[in-house]
């Protein structure tokens, strides 16, 4: 009887979370569950029962992978500090006028990831840079630069870019 409330007690602080994605670690502490054998047994029931989804090892999702917004997935599989910037944001503000299609991050390390048909690029900057807050706007799930932010973001990374529109 009390393992039946138990577990109803992990699924109504699951469900009661806003939030989207979970890491293990995440999982770990909203359920104040230590032993990491419990918690992987946990996490397979949760999957059986399609309570959770795996996305990649480490990282489960309680919305199909195709509801995630794709830069909510694109900070939550770095597993780190970042946000949206450069090419991304510059497109989206119309700065500049060519698509373009990799979905590109600030971080504290640089990396690609391709995955689900998206391809993302983390930037390194520096801490000073990274960690500054002024154009950084927290989404729902994610962090995006402003225009202005992006552009100074851009002329970090490459002095010689060419902006298309700077009149907006």
């Amino acid at each position: 009887m009390s393992e039946f409330y138990f577990a109803m007690d992990k699924l109504s602080a699951l469900l009661k979370s806003n939030e989207r994605l979970f890491h293990t670690q995440d999982l770990a502490l909203l359920w104040g569950i230590e032993n990491r054998n419990t918690l992987r047994t946990t996490i397979k029931r949760y999957i059986k029962k399609g309570i959770l989804i795996k996305i990649i090892k480490g990282l489960y999702s309680t919305i199909p992978i195709k509801e995630i917004d794709k830069f909510e997935l694109g900070t939550a599989l770095i597993h780190r500090y970042c946000y949206v910037s450069c090419e991304t944001v510059l497109f989206l503000e119309g700065v500049i006028n060519q698509v373009v299609y990799p979905i590109t991050f600030v971080s504290s390390i640089s990396k690609k990831i391709e995955f689900n048909g998206i391809t993302y690029i983390y930037r390194q900057a520096k801490k000073e840079l990274l960690f500054n807050p002024n154009g950084v706007i927290q989404k729902r799930g994610y962090f995006m630069a402003t225009k202005e932010r992006a552009i100074s973001d851009m002329t970090y990374f490459k002095p010689k870019y060419y902006f298309d529109t700077l009149e907006k």
